[in-house]
């Protein structure tokens, strides 16, 4: 089966949406029958649930290249920013959040609302659709605790430059967290190679599943001193302890996560990351870059305004374009 027939929306339709939902494919579909099979024939398995969930881990950390001990399996990305958050202490001297202007509401949001327990939070300010390395440079100081960026802007597409925005962060013993979940499937991402502390992302965009599963990847050497306080029964050691006398996290990247998991979520999960793994991301990246270049010189040829940066080094695989006439604008695509 050619790779574009498993996924019947494109026989109908052009799929543009991506970066909201990716298509259904036909793996992701025998996926969720493969769940409803095994609910039906083996009743309530939650052992065989909980590898499910382990299974899911492992996609992820595979993709990241991460170690499974340092991955989180979340049901959003705002709730293993959220975990995180309640991890940290505000308290001391660096009590200052750095924010670029490039987040995603929630996960700003979510640094807003540590503001009640003694965060600061500073915005770093965008130029245009790109946000310059000398701002960032200007924002992290002694006082800050962490940063929090997007790889890939959800407005504009503008990509930030993580490794040099990282090394500004590290040199003032910063910590910094990527919320990959605009990049995730569409660029090859190397949690060692980045050195980045935290990524998020989640997988109803490129990794083709489908909403109510995410991942927080915490690295190791990070995960003994964070100790969350927004967690659940599978943040614990032994979820089938059920000790209602002690909270005892999980020494891994797993303390980070909350109750009953996502069961259905998990089998699409891997079912998408495989598909993607596939095919293989270099290769990915290596089309996208072709149809985003293609749609630049489209837009730019009939005059459209085009939001997001020019330069294919600056953007990720969103493309922006401003319209006061939606219905045109899509009927000219």
């Amino acid at each position: 089966m050619l790779m574009r027939d498993r996924f019947p929306i494109l026989k109908n339709q052009i799929y543009m949406n991506s970066c909201s939902q990716g298509a259904l494919s036909v793996d992701v579909k025998d996926a969720y029958a493969s769940y409803l099979r095994d609910w039906d024939e083996k009743g309530s398995p939650w052992e065989y649930w909980a590898e499910r969930n382990e299974a899911a881990r492992q996609a992820f950390a595979g993709l990241v290249n991460a170690e499974a001990s340092e991955v989180a399996v979340t049901t959003s990305l705002s709730a293993g920013v959220s975990a995180l958050a309640s991890a940290m202490d505000f308290s001391g001297e660096r009590d200052k959040v750095v924010v670029s202007d490039f987040e995603f509401p929630t996960v700003a949001q979510i640094w807003h609302a540590q503001e009640a327990r003694g965060a600061k939070v500073v915005h770093v300010p965008a130029a245009g659709n790109v946000i310059p390395l000398s701002r960032f440079e200007d924002a992290i100081d002694e006082q800050t605790a962490l940063v929090s960026i997007s790889h890939v802007c959800f407005r504009n597409g503008s990509k930030l430059d993580i490794e040099a925005i990282t090394e500004i962060a590290h040199r003032k013993g910063v910590l910094v967290l990527v919320d990959s979940y605009q990049a995730l499937g569409t660029t090859p991402i190397d949690v060692k190679r980045l050195k980045v502390d935290f990524l998020a992302g989640g997988v109803l965009k490129y990794l083709l599943a489908s909403a109510g599963l995410a991942y927080l990847y915490v690295r190791k050497e990070l995960v003994g001193g964070l100790n969350p306080t927004t967690m659940g029964w599978f943040s614990q050691a032994n979820i089938f302890a059920m000790d209602i006398y002690a909270n005892t996290p999980h020494p891994t990247a797993r303390r980070f996560e909350s109750g009953t998991p996502a069961v259905p979520n998990t089998y699409a999960a891997v079912a998408g990351i495989k598909l993607v793994q596939s095919v293989g991301v270099e290769r990915i990246e290596q089309q996208i870059k072709e149809l985003t270049g293609a749609i630049k010189e489209g837009v730019m040829k009939r005059g459209f305004n085009l939001v997001s940066p020019v330069d294919p080094k600056k953007h990720g695989a969103l493309i922006t374009v401003r319209s006061h006439k939606v219905d045109l604008l899509t009927k000219w695509l």
